[in-house]
């Protein structure tokens, strides 16, 4: 096995708990942290879209982050989430994130707007500039809008603090090329992370890991160690907690928080508007998924 990444091989991009009142609950946030570092990560990210970042103010982030830095210690890296698609707005997350103590920023492509590839570059550039804290991109078309061109790859990796990739572009075959230029490539979905591996990846950033976060580093583990076949046996053995928490139409943050519920590490399963929390029909269908995967 290759030397562990600067980010770790298995990175949580965790939920934000939130009380009665839709206020940030640091306590309960800590907590997850805690949880998944405890059961196999050795990264976690905050202020990602499962951390419901739309939804939370620069100061919840800049608390959550000291919150969960607090959490973790030296256990494992911390990774903020200051993508937004306003360049000023993520340098703003990104100093503050810098002044708390992220070991890295996590930036996703603008959303919505949908700039050029020119914008999309000018935009890393400037939020990798703010610090020289390292930077992992994120890819992520189905919710931005946008992918990040080949080109725009090639002259981001040029950028001294850029050196890593978050892939959720649901092709594998691109962690080959991008590997090949000189990044850390991240699998972004949990259920293609043998693919990502196969062609070079060198870790998951996952949602899966709140409830599973054993069973995916073993599963990592036994792949880069040259066992593929007991790697694929445990893919297989977590498909039913992929489709339960990642198959659904309502998944993400909502079927993160209901799995940490069922498993006792959190009392509720909140969300902030406009999610809705998973209702009872949708609770059951997950614990049906992670009983059939072992998870409880």
């Amino acid at each position: 096995m290759s030397s562990t990444p600067r980010f770790g091989r298995l990175i949580t991009a965790i939920a934000t708990a939130f009380d009665a009142d839709e206020k940030v609950d640091l306590e309960a946030t800590a907590r997850i942290a805690r949880h998944v570092v405890d059961t196999g990560s050795d990264g976690v990210v905050v202020s990602g879209t499962t951390g419901e970042a739309p939804t939370t103010t620069v100061p919840e982030d800049g608390e959550i982050l000291a919150a969960v830095r607090d959490a973790v210690g030296d256990r494992a890296s911390v990774i903020a989430g200051v993508g937004t698609n306003s360049t000023a707005h993520s340098v703003e997350i990104a100093e503050q994130a810098a002044r708390v103590g992220a070991d890295g920023l996590l930036v996703v492509t603008p959303y919505y707007n949908k700039p050029s590839q020119t914008g999309i570059l000018k935009h890393f550039r400037t939020v990798a500039s703010v610090s020289d804290i390292p930077v992992m991109l994120y890819d992520v078309p189905s919710r931005t809008g946008s992918a990040i061109g080949l080109d725009v790859y090639r002259q981001a990796v040029e950028i001294e603090s850029v050196v890593a990739v978050k892939d959720a572009t649901g092709n594998p075959a691109q962690a080959a090329r991008l590997t090949d230029l000189g990044y850390e490539v991240y699998c972004g979905d949990d259920a293609l992370t043998l693919g990502y591996l196969a062609y070079g990846a060198v870790g998951l950033v996952s949602v899966v890991a709140h409830a599973a976060g054993r069973p995916l580093r073993s599963m990592i583990e036994a792949f880069l160690a040259g066992d593929h076949a007991e790697a694929l046996a445990a893919h297989t053995r977590l498909l039913p907690a992929f489709d339960a928490i990642m198959g659904v139409p309502n998944y993400g943050a909502t079927t993160a928080k209901a799995a940490l519920q069922l498993q006792g590490v959190l009392g509720d399963r909140r969300v902030r508007q406009p999610l809705e929390q998973l209702d009872d029909a949708e609770v059951e269908a997950l614990r049906t998924g992670l009983v059939a995967a072992g998870l409880l």
